[in-house]
């Protein structure tokens, strides 16, 4: 019997450096506009009524998949980031680092 196995991503969350490294690109890049009272705050307060945390980093549901789509993308007023700016090992370790607090790490 032949079985067949498909990798669909690691078993385990992000390692401790790469979170770290991930939570200083968040002070760099995001901070300035996703800390408290600031303008992606506030603007997520509003778009979520206390149904979810407005601080990025207090959320919970936050897939590593949504974290890149957005910060490559943009979305509303938030412009896009590229590579030359975030680079993709940055863009990982932002994504593992908003992700820690989910129960199941994607």
């Amino acid at each position: 019997m032949l079985a067949c196995l498909v990798f669909v991503g690691p078993l385990v969350g992000a390692d401790e450096a790469t979170i770290q490294r991930g939570e200083k690109v968040f002070d760099y890049w995001c901070a300035t506009c996703h800390a408290l009272r600031l303008p992606g705050t506030v603007a997520l307060q509003a778009k979520y009524k206390g149904a979810k945390p407005a601080l990025l980093n207090e959320r919970t549901d936050l897939t590593p998949a949504v974290t890149k789509t957005f910060v490559r993308k943009g979305v509303s007023v938030m412009p896009p980031f590229r590579k030359t700016e975030v680079s993709d090992t940055d863009l990982d370790a932002l994504a593992a680092y908003l992700a820690r607090n989910n129960k199941a790490r994607n």
